[in-house]
């Protein structure tokens, strides 16, 4: 039997140079995908860890993004 994993939210964020990355909230978790990526980064038990987890996977230095729910 294949499963279907169904998306409740997603929240896009917004560095100063346009879009940086995604984080889709479904059954497994928050899954972080960064821009520009097909692979997720990871996928982590809260939002704010996934906020966290992108931000780290910014250039350093970079501003907290502006997360922007969909």
């Amino acid at each position: 039997m294949m499963s279907t994993t169904k998306t409740l939210a997603l929240w896009v964020a917004y560095g100063t140079n346009g879009v940086v990355g995604s984080i889709r909230h479904d059954d497994e978790g928050y899954t972080v995908v960064m821009a520009g990526s097909d692979a997720a980064t990871g996928t982590y038990p809260t939002l704010e860890s996934a906020k966290g987890a992108l931000h780290s996977h910014m250039t350093p230095g970079s501003a907290w993004p502006m997360f922007r729910e969909h």
